[in-house]
């Protein structure tokens, strides 16, 4: 009988021990996982386009609507490149040497002067001394308008081309010749006036 005794005494000591180290184990934390390394950023990318001129490129091109001088230089240049347009006595119509002087730096200077809305060019029309002043006021007027109409249709824009007539005012040559009327019956493309407005 002690022998049982002793038997149970150790079988219920072993069952505590066993119990107690179970209750350990349970209370036992587990190691908390290793903080998560961050993941290196890649580099930020440069989205701007290659083409996208700096603001120092861009603060420079002119928002004028009329032409500066050195621009104006160039116009003049040009004109001066530009032959008068000729005509036969007591005619309006353009001759093949009058569409050829017309043609000549027209596409340059139709590129120029749609840069700047508010500039204009004047085809001025002139006629030789003989007639009255009325009428050579009147055929200097279709001479000019002859000429812009076709300036017109080499790509020049109509509404900065104006038209003026001064008849046998203002000849180039006086003398009482064909040579000279000749000379004097034209038609003149210039600029307009530089009021001082442009930069």
């Amino acid at each position: 009988m002690k022998n049982a005794i002793v038997a149970c005494s150790s079988g219920l000591a072993l069952m505590l021990l066993t119990a107690g180290c179970a209750k350990n184990v349970a209370k036992v934390t587990p190691p908390s996982p290793p903080a998560p390394v961050a993941a290196a950023r890649p580099a930020p990318v440069n989205r701007t386009p290659a083409t996208t001129p700096s603001p120092t490129v861009a603060s420079n091109r002119t928002t004028s609507d009329m032409p500066d001088t050195d621009t104006r230089a160039r116009i003049q240049a040009l004109l001066n490149r530009i032959e008068d347009v000729y005509f036969d006595y007591n005619r309006d119509n353009l001759r093949p040497d009058a569409l050829a002087a017309l043609k000549s730096d027209a596409h340059t200077l139709t590129e120029i002067i749609q840069q700047y809305p508010k500039f204009h060019l004047i085809v001025e029309g002139y006629c030789d001394d003989r007639g009255s002043e009325s009428y050579n006021l009147a055929l200097g007027d279709r001479r000019a308008k002859e000429a812009k109409a076709y300036l017109v249709d080499l790509g020049l824009p109509a509404n900065q081309l104006q038209t003026v007539s001064y008849g046998k005012e203002r000849p180039v040559c006086t003398e009482d010749t064909e040579t000279c009327w000749q000379k004097n019956r034209r038609a003149h493309i210039t600029q307009e006036p530089d009021t001082g407005a442009a930069g």
